[in-house]
């Protein structure tokens, strides 16, 4: 078959449909008013990362000269201006959705006040808060045509502040918007009515004690935000220790070629093409027209105000059958593996098993692969604990796991100082596995025990991300996983595995081998299906095999959360393919591969997508479920959210993002799951 531009949805396009999808979670009058602001924080902090990522890559093709047909299926020119026109809907959409949220709340008692609608009583906190609080934190640029403005902060929001002087002159100035202080102001409340006060609003009702030493006869203050290239790029300069060359590439991105510039759209013309000349940006840069507050990320941590009932109803993490977290999970695992799945299960034991491991006097040896950890993380603390406690302790840390490099750094330093032995990864790689193995003393011998999971080892994340941990001592496995770290610390041996999937030297290979024998059996008659749940797909080779899969007859089930370059139900290509996407309370973080193997399931847990970056630059494993009983939940688990249609939505050529309607009984994946554990705990 020849395939032509309509095989593959472009990735960047693909990826602001995802965010479509989290946009319509905001729209969605079933979901908690409170949590409704929330998922319009989650979409301008996407919109936020895929500038400083994926719309800076376009860019830096375009200038090179390079057409990008061949890399991006359109020239990036064309996908820049493209993408700028979605963006500026969104937005526009977005901001619908903010006003209605916010009629609504009112319904709710719960008022937004600007700098117009102070009363006296108001007025007087207000100003104390603003000297006790604001005032000490506050960073304002006075601008002036001698002097060069100051490089503005990525993503940072500012007040453009624009002054007509008694004398006629212009004056203009920007405030930055700190940080440190909540962007929610709760005044006081009235009865039962609460008031919050954005604080962009509270510093334009304080202007004048802002700007009490120039004279003036009149004052505006519009909001504006820059953001900037957030790709790391690396010196070469060998005397530098790695921490160290990440370390100054961190703090080298502030100062990142601009990419996108948001402004009020009620901002005057002057002084809008004073800011643009100031801050040089060019007509390649994304300019877009916002609403009077921009960084509406911050609405991810919009206070609760002691209303539950406009939240989601917080689950209790439940226990694991079994597996007690009051005696000795080594002993428990020691007689059968153990399936954890977050946010629906405790995540308490993985540092239950780190804390063993640390005071346990005959485990010799830990090692563990770390990509992004919680602010304050008791599996730091619990490796640190443990070589304390004369335990070989090896971290595999990633520095370079985006935005979160300086966190990182930050625990690679406090650990290396406490005696862990640290390491870097392989050079030209990320390491995006999720393992950990000990090595525990018995019977004059080792055994080793271990977890192989698809989430990062974060304890934040872990309540709000669905992710599987495998807690196992099956020694044919661990040994294969043994050797991922063998090959961090020699990594120009490549080493066999039997059991485990790893990339980059095996993962293509082994699934096309996997997908064969279902193109195979279809062939022969027998029973064949793949069935896919995966974070986005945007390899073309694996694509292309899922085609190939496809016209052979196979049937192809996907859940797909975010990118999907796939293009399924296209008649001659991929006809028996279908594919949704699960947005809603949790991130869907799940990466799980069914085949059906004539009917004797081979499935495996993950930390790989289907993405170049995972299967060909990246370490990171793939795990066969062997045991019966985890292979049918898993097999369930997948089941119930193939069921969804509530929350999941249609990926097709249309690019609409339909829900997915039929006549079957309700089924919403995420509550049901719940339901699926709790009912299992009980039996």
């Amino acid at each position: 078959m020849t395939k032509d531009k309509n095989s593959y949805i472009n990735r960047e396009l693909s990826w602001l449909q995802f965010n479509e999808r989290v946009l319509q979670e905001a729209a969605d009058e079933s979901v908690p008013l409170i949590e409704r602001f929330r998922f319009l924080g989650i979409f301008s902090n996407n919109l936020d990362e895929f500038f400083k990522v994926r719309y800076a890559t376009v860019k830096r093709i375009d200038e090179a000269g390079k057409g990008g047909k061949s890399e991006l299926g359109i020239k990036a020119s064309e996908l820049l201006d493209i993408i700028t026109q979605i963006v500026i809907k969104q937005q526009s959409k977005s901001l619908d959705i903010l006003s209605n949220i916010q009629n609504k709340l009112e319904n709710e008692n719960i008022y937004f006040i600007n700098e117009t609608d102070v009363d006296d009583e108001q007025h007087a906190f207000i100003k104390n808060y603003f000297i006790q609080q604001v005032s000490p934190a506050l960073v304002i640029i006075i601008l002036n045509d001698s002097v060069d403005l100051p490089l503005l902060k990525d993503s940072a929001a500012y007040l453009a502040v624009k002054m007509e002087l008694i004398n006629e002159k212009k004056q203009y100035a920007l405030i930055e918007i700190p940080k440190s202080i909540d962007r929610f102001v709760v005044l006081p409340s009235k009865g039962d009515k609460s008031y919050i006060m954005i604080l962009d609003d509270l510093l334009r009702y304080c202007l004048d004690d802002i700007f009490n030493i120039f004279s003036y006869n009149s004052i505006t203050a519009n909001m504006i935000k820059i953001t900037r290239d957030g790709e790391l790029d690396f010196d070469s300069d060998l005397s530098k220790s790695f921490i160290k060359k990440i370390s100054d590439s961190v703090k080298d991105r502030e100062l990142g070629d601009p990419l996108r510039f948001v402004y009020d759209k009620t901002i005057d013309e002057e002084t809008l093409e004073y800011l643009m000349s100031k801050m040089g940006i060019d007509s390649k840069d994304s300019v877009i027209p916002g609403g009077r507050y921009h960084n509406r990320r911050d609405y991810m941590g919009f206070p609760s105000l002691g209303r539950q009932d406009l939240l989601y109803k917080k689950i209790k993490p439940l226990l694991v059958k079994g597996l007690n977290l009051e005696s000795s999970i080594f002993n428990t695992i020691s007689k059968k593996d153990y399936l954890l799945h977050t946010p629906y299960q405790t995540f308490s034991y993985v540092v239950k098993f780190l804390r063993e491991a640390a005071l346990d006097p005959q485990v010799k040896t830990i090692k563990i692969t770390i990509y992004r950890l919680a602010q304050i993380s008791h599996i730091a603390s619990s490796l640190i604990n443990a070589a304390k406690n004369g335990k070989k302790v090896t971290v595999v840390i990633e520095l370079r796991a985006r935005f979160d490099e300086q966190a990182n750094i930050n625990y690679a330093e406090q650990m290396q100082n406490e005696g862990v032995n640290l390491l870097f990864g392989v050079t030209g790689l990320k390491v995006h596995s999720k393992i950990c193995v000990i090595e525990r003393e018995e019977s004059d011998s080792l055994k080793r025990y271990g977890f192989i999971s698809t989430g990062n080892f974060n304890e934040s994340t872990a309540r709000i991300y669905t992710d599987f941990t495998l807690f196992t001592a099956n020694q044919k496995l661990l040994k294969d996983v043994n050797k991922v770290f063998s090959f961090f610390h020699t990594n120009y041996r490549i080493h066999r595995y039997k059991h485990i999937i790893t990339s980059p030297h095996y993962t293509q290979s082994k699934l096309f081998a996997l997908i064969d024998t279902e193109i195979e059996n279809v062939k022969k008659g027998s029973p064949a299906f793949i069935k896919l749940k995966l974070n986005s797909i945007s390899s073309y080779k694996m694509i292309d095999k899922l085609y190939e899969a496809s016209r052979a007859g196979v049937k192809i089930q996907m859940i797909v959360r975010g990118i999907c370059c796939l293009v399924p139900g296209v008649k001659g290509m991929s006809e028996n393919i279908e594919v949704i996407s699960i947005i809603d309370k949790f991130l869907e973080h799940t990466r799980l591969y069914v085949f059906c193997n004539d009917n004797k399931p081979k499935v495996y847990i993950s930390s790989a997508d289907w993405m170049t970056r995972n299967i060909e630059n990246r370490v990171e494993v793939s795990c066969p479920i062997y045991q019966d009983d985890i292979k049918q939940e898993l097999l369930d688990i997948f089941d119930i959210c193939w069921s969804d249609n509530v929350k999941a939505r249609v990926i097709d050529d249309s690019k609409s993002n339909n829900y997915r309607k039929n006549n079957n009984p309700k089924v919403r994946a995420q509550f049901a799951l719940y339901d699926y554990f709790k009912e299992k705990l009980n039996s």
